[in-house]
């Protein structure tokens, strides 16, 4: 599920705004990351929130 934040031209709504999340200023993309596509990276973030989850 993409971030609530995610417009439709798939950038975030509140970029550079206070009410940003540390988390989200602190992700920087990197091969892993991104891979090949934007699949690839949905697959890894969706994998991270999960891993991330509370309990």
């Amino acid at each position: 599920m993409p971030c609530i934040q995610l417009a439709e031209d798939h950038r975030c709504r509140i970029f550079g705004q206070p009410e940003r999340p540390a988390f989200c200023g602190g992700l920087q993309p990197s091969e892993d990351m991104c891979g090949g596509s934007r699949e690839h990276a949905i697959r890894w973030l969706s994998e991270l929130e999960r891993e991330t989850a509370p309990i």
